[in-house]
Order: structure tokens, then sequence, then C-alpha cells
């Protein structure tokens, strides 16, 4: 009779997302293999207005699971305004959403 070590453990979990999320609308390609490419992201600026930003530079992807909650996050770079800035763009496939995590 068993005691269950390590028979009903759980996936491992990443545990819970750090940094600023907003929520952001993302254009993808998706390949014939099911990889996604983030080709072009929207994000509301503090004025309130459409931002459109095209310049994205993927650096990883990897698989995670926040609660829980399968995800795919990507480590980026973005052309802002004629600046750098290095994000986590987070895909939660379940909710069919993206936001972004500034680091």
């Amino acid at each position: 009779m068993a005691f269950g070590i390590g028979s009903n453990v759980p996936e491992a979990d990443a545990g819970s997302v750090r940094g600023t999320q907003r929520k952001i609308a993302c254009e993808c390609w998706f390949t014939s293999t099911g990889k996604i490419v983030p080709l072009m992201l929207k994000i509301q600026d503090e004025d309130g207005e459409i931002q459109t930003i095209r310049e994205i530079i993927v650096h990883s992807q990897e698989k995670k699971q926040y609660a829980g909650v399968p995800s795919i996050e990507y480590d980026c770079t973005l052309g802002v305004r004629g600046q750098s800035l290095r994000v986590w763009l987070i895909y939660y496939q379940a909710e069919n959403r993206w936001v972004i995590n500034f680091r």
C-alpha cells in the first residue's frame, strides 16, 4: 500500500508574476509547427492614447505556469520612441490574452 509519495505531485509552478503588468493587444504569427511569434503590440499609455510598437526582438520564450494557469513567457526588447525597453510578454493560453510585464 503506497502512501502517495510522488504519485500525486502536481506539475512545477512558476509561482506568481513579479513586476507591473498591463493588458495589451498583440498581433502574432503562428508557424506551421505551432510556435507563436509576436509581431506587433498595442498598449494604452498614461494619457489614454493607444501606442503601436512594431520593434520587437524576442530573446527567448518559455512555457510556464502561474498559479496553475499555463502561459508562454517571452523575454523581449522593444523599440519605443528611440529607446530600448526590456520586458516580458506573457500569453495566457487558456484565457487567450496577452499582458506586458515591465522589469
